[in-house]
């Protein structure tokens, strides 16, 4: 749903007709460190660290937080498999919890799944669905957890008056071609706590040693990874993110136009949210799964003009977002046995198909209804009548 244009490549052809095309060979002050400065400041938050990916952002951040070998943390049914397998390369292992009606984390699920060897809970803002952040965070107090909120599907978006992966210990956004904003491929952690920041500043520069920018880090400098940003994604995601309040807002009227008309429905049930009024997703609860499988088998996705399409998804009952065809993780297989963290763990951790049912049935009932933020407002609700 984003846009890229002539303000991005102008600002790409700065950077190739400066010949400096890495963060650190030009000094402070290059693109990538006013993008994480811009960035701190639209989403109050005091650190940010542009990464490669998402998936390179929840390993850095899980590094950030102390998740190592041994340790257990939990992540949702519903989610991309690299909130599981991006603290897996830490050495931590991942625990699946069911997903609620919202689509998102539920918090009860994931008090049952904590044991003495958990360390951290991975909430999921997916598809723009926040999470119930105030349960989450008040388990993790209770139980002396860490939170890395995993935003990579909600760059941008609210719950109640904070900005989605500031809340928690430390946050995880990507920037990938399918994200509220992009550079192709890229990513970026967030927190508010120095330790965690500067832990995952160290891992992501295997260089990080040799940086004159790094000599006020107070923290013992160790060895590291490599998911250093080019000037080229920093120069891209700067003027990206100077778009993204107004995709936001964009997305929050034409979420509330659709469901101001849904609602009139006596048959028609829009899914739970966790703050309406900031909401930017929209999905429909369906009491069976034929219900929601022929309620989307009648909507086919639809052009309003030459750009703009409004669609309905089938039900979320299989594909690549579901933990039962994580096929590496549920095999629990990586490169070298010697290196499996789940030969590290304090106990035997099994994985089955139906270790989540509650989440598999809830998704095979689940309607996502789909909307550009910049379709035409007038189209878009006489669309929304036509699912009455």
């Amino acid at each position: 749903m984003h846009k890229i244009g002539e303000a991005e490549i102008r600002a790409v052809r700065k950077v190739i007709e400066s010949k400096q095309f890495g963060r650190y060979r030009g000094g402070e002050g290059g693109f990538t460190d006013q993008f994480e400065k811009a960035l701190c400041e639209k989403l109050g938050v005091k650190h940010a660290l542009t990464v490669t990916s998402g998936t390179a952002a929840l390993t850095c951040a899980a590094v950030g937080i102390g998740l190592g070998p041994g340790d257990e943390f939990i992540v949702p049914a519903y989610t991309w498999i690299a909130t599981a397998l991006g603290p897996l390369a830490a050495g931590a292992v991942p625990v699946m919890a069911d997903i609620d009606e919202s689509l998102t984390l539920d918090p009860a699920d994931v008090e049952r799944k904590i044991t003495p060897y958990t360390k951290a809970i991975i909430p999921v803002h997916m598809g723009n669905l926040v999470c119930n952040m105030d349960a989450i965070m008040a388990l993790a107090a209770k139980h002396n957890l860490k939170v890395i909120e995993d935003a990579c599907q909600a760059v941008g978006a609210f719950y109640k008056g904070r900005r989605v992966a500031t809340i928690g210990h430390a946050g995880a956004f990507s920037f990938n071609m399918y994200k509220n904003i992009t550079c192709g491929e890229g990513g970026a952690v967030l927190s508010n706590d120095d330790e965690t920041f500067y832990r995952a500043l160290i891992y992501h520069d295997v260089g990080s040693f040799s940086r004159a920018s790094n000599a006020g880090i107070k923290f013992p400098l160790f060895a590291a990874a490599n998911f250093r940003v080019s000037e080229i994604q920093g120069a891209i995601m700067g003027e990206q993110l100077k778009r993204l309040d107004g995709f936001v807002v964009g997305l929050r009227r034409r979420r509330a136009v659709v469901a101001e008309v849904l609602s009139k429905s006596s048959r028609l049930r829009i899914s739970p949210h966790h703050d309406p009024a900031n909401a930017l997703g929209l999905t429909l609860l369906f009491e069976t799964v034929d219900a929601a499988k022929a309620f989307a088998a009648q909507h086919k996705s639809k052009r309003l003009d030459a750009k703009t399409r409004i669609e309905l998804s089938r039900p979320i009952d299989s594909g690549m977002h579901v933990y039962t065809n994580w096929e590496p993780l549920m095999n629990q297989r990586v490169h070298h046995p010697k290196l499996n963290p789940f030969a590290w763990a304090h106990r035997k951790i099994e994985y089955s198909k139906d270790m989540c049912a509650r989440s598999l049935d809830i998704m095979a009932r689940t309607c996502r209804v789909g909307f550009s933020y910049d379709a035409p407002l007038r189209k878009l609700r006489d669309w929304a009548k036509t699912l009455l």
